[in-house]
């Protein structure tokens, strides 16, 4: 199956002024130089620490900002430099989740008026179909139609997560890119909201980017993963792949870092790292976790490891991976997963957890 969206070398560079009175320039490489696949019905997660670059793909993806250099391909169809009238026409194609369901939704309209107003944009259906139209997008996502009429402020977190799920569905988009969608939800709405995106993708076939630094939720819904730290993809594959058996040692730590049920029961804490991580005004030459790394060595200061492919349709960009696997005994720890989460999942979804 052919990918519906396509992403290749994609980089923002943002021109900062530096010094006291701002005399000197500077440039922050916020992504330099990404690139990947999402096929329909898949998932693609994206994931590092706070400020690795995540939100700045996914709004690079949509053309919310312009890109330094790259191409974001819709079915074939590069995205970048259209001419403002074609981009409009397949804006709907791509939509967005945002964060926060509290400073996404526009307080002074209604529900209503929110859902119609992609409808009417898109002339996703005719004008006499659109108040039918807001009422099925609202029992899609498990609201009752009669909430049409009432605000934003009258909803509770997760309802209005709903609400802005509905709203990205309403124009029949092909991608959505989810921006850290549960992050800011209690556990047993993370579940529910977690289901709806899982049921929504199973029946129109969404392609989803799936940004979050959570990795007990990434590793709930993707199903493939790439780790992101600086700016740069440092490791690439299939979710159980990246999951079960790690290659890079920036995805370790993350994983390492995952709070566990049982803290006696982590094997090792060997993985986890400490420091900050540097200024993207500055980064380090070379690799770029290597002032991080416990396994660095003089080339990891020089020389910039390439994304090389590795087993498993895997890649990683490391130096040292292959020797750093074989004294793992190719059996990296596996990541506890979040049981709160998934028994949530599961009760929610009507399937028994044992």
């Amino acid at each position: 199956m052919s990918a519906v969206l396509e992403v290749r070398d994609l980089a923002k560079h943002f021109p900062v002024s530096t010094g006291l009175f701002g005399g000197g320039s500077a440039v922050v490489k916020a992504v330099d130089g990404v690139s990947f696949d999402v096929r329909a019905g898949q998932t693609m997660a994206i994931v590092g620490e706070s400020g690795c670059g995540k939100s700045t793909v996914a709004r690079l993806v949509l053309r919310l900002i312009e890109p330094t250099r790259g191409t974001v391909r819709l079915d074939g169809r590069d995205l970048v430099g259209l001419p403002p009238g074609e981009l409009r026409a397949v804006r709907g194609q791509l939509q967005i989740i945002f964060q926060d369901p509290y400073g996404s939704l526009n307080p002074r309209m209604t529900v209503g008026d929110m859902l119609a107003e992609p409808l009417m944009l898109h002339d996703v259906v005719p004008k006499a179909s659109r108040r039918a139209r807001v009422a099925e997008l609202l029992s899609l996502v498990g609201l009752r139609p009669e909430s049409a009429q009432r605000y934003p402020h009258e909803f509770s977190g997760g309802q209005r997560q709903r609400l802005a799920i509905a709203r990205a569905l309403a124009a029949e988009p092909k991608v959505i890119v989810c921006d850290e969608p549960v992050s800011a939800l209690d556990v047993s709405i993370q579940a529910q909201i977690l289901n709806l995106l899982a049921d929504l993708q199973r029946r129109f076939g969404l392609a989803y980017v799936f940004i979050s630094h959570d990795l007990s939720v990434v590793r709930q819904v993707a199903d493939a993963v790439a780790v992101m730290y600086l700016g740069r993809f440092v490791e690439t594959g299939p979710a159980q792949h990246v999951f079960g058996q790690q290659r890079h040692p920036y995805t370790r730590a993350l994983l390492a870092a995952v709070p566990v049920p049982v803290p006696e029961a982590r094997s090792t804490r060997d993985n986890v790292v400490g420091g900050d991580v540097p200024s993207p005004l500055a980064p380090p030459p070379g690799c770029h976790f290597h002032t991080r790394c416990p396994h660095a060595i003089e080339r990891c200061r020089a020389d910039v490891p390439a994304l090389e492919a590795a087993d498993e349709g895997g890649a990683v960009a490391c130096h040292r991976w292959r020797e750093l696997d074989v004294v793992a005994g190719g059996a990296a720890r596996r990541p506890p997963h979040n049981p709160a989460l998934a028994r949530l999942q599961a009760a929610f979804a009507g399937r028994s957890t044992g």
